[in-house]
């Protein structure tokens, strides 16, 4: 595989904290925009539990996990049982039956739980290698820090095929309950590694024979018209501020969704979903 390197200063001069919320130049494709810090819950709400039956269902049948406490209402008990989970005898573990209002008390205000809810042992550490096993398409994060924008992401690597994520341990949401209900499940389909270094970790993806392509608005090339080999790792920036300098600077090449409406920005996580569409078409 040819390594495609950007070209130096006198094409584009980056910047770690250029502002990805406004059009970008010339005929660069969307950008993405901030979808809002998630606000800090307070009171006794326990933010291990995953809720919702898409997570809860999802980590039931990861072996990875251990499943510690589960709560059902009685309306979520026949909703499994319809699903051909009978308690006492399908599931890991004796339920709780309690009341919603019981069950919202114990989780994130506002939390959609669907009447079921779950605490779980949370899921193994792995290295880059350990994650990207048998994978050909990768998710690279730096610093997406919505647990929305990421579990959307998830579910969306989950959907086009993408086997692995990459992201950052500092600057990135916990993997708890309000990610694991956007993600949808997705969050116990796709192995993620959680780095110190993310430019280290994206070498790491070069020598496992990866190409690392930064989606980015002002990209030089259009992605829909580039040429990706076997291999593909797609990096995504922060809501709002972008891929950070170092990290654009060591992607082989970067590169842009292109647009055609009056509007030229979007979303992270809607930008990683339309990218990823269009890299598991080359499958």
């Amino acid at each position: 595989m040819t390594k495609r390197k950007r070209p130096g200063s006198a094409g584009h001069k980056p910047s770690g904290h250029e502002d990805r919320n406004r059009a970008p130049r010339g005929q660069g494709g969307p950008s993405f925009q901030p979808r809002g810090a998630q606000r800090g819950h307070k009171g006794g709400a326990d933010e291990a539990f995953l809720y919702g039956f898409h997570a809860v269902s999802a980590a039931l049948h990861n072996p990875a996990r251990r499943p510690q406490r589960l709560l059902l209402t009685r309306n979520a008990e026949a909703e499994l049982a319809s699903q051909g989970l009978s308690l006492g005898k399908d599931l890991p573990i004796q339920p709780e039956i309690l009341g919603g209002d019981e069950i919202a008390a114990l989780l994130p205000p506002g939390a959609v739980h669907q009447g079921i809810a779950l605490k779980a042992s949370a899921l193994p550490d792995l290295t880059v290698d350990e994650a990207c096993e048998g994978a050909s398409r990768v998710v690279v994060l730096d610093q997406v820090t919505d647990p929305h924008n990421f579990g959307a992401i998830l579910r969306s690597a989950a959907v086009f095929g993408a086997g692995a994520l990459v992201t950052t341990d500092r600057n990135s949401p916990p993997l708890g309950g309000v990610l694991a209900k956007a993600a949808s499940g997705g969050l116990e389909k796709v192995r993620i590694a959680k780095v110190t270094n993310l430019v280290r970790a994206i070498d790491e993806l070069k020598d496992l024979g990866f190409e690392v392509i930064g989606l980015d608005g002002e990209g030089e090339v259009s992605l829909p018209e580039f040429k990706t080999g076997p291999k593909v790792a797609l990096v995504l920036g922060a809501e709002g501020a972008g891929l950070r300098r170092l990290t654009r600077e060591h992607c082989d090449i970067l590169a842009r969704l292109p647009a055609s409406g009056d509007m030229r920005s979007l979303n992270v996580s809607n930008a990683a979903a339309v990218a990823l569409y269009e890299l598991s078409r080359r499958v």
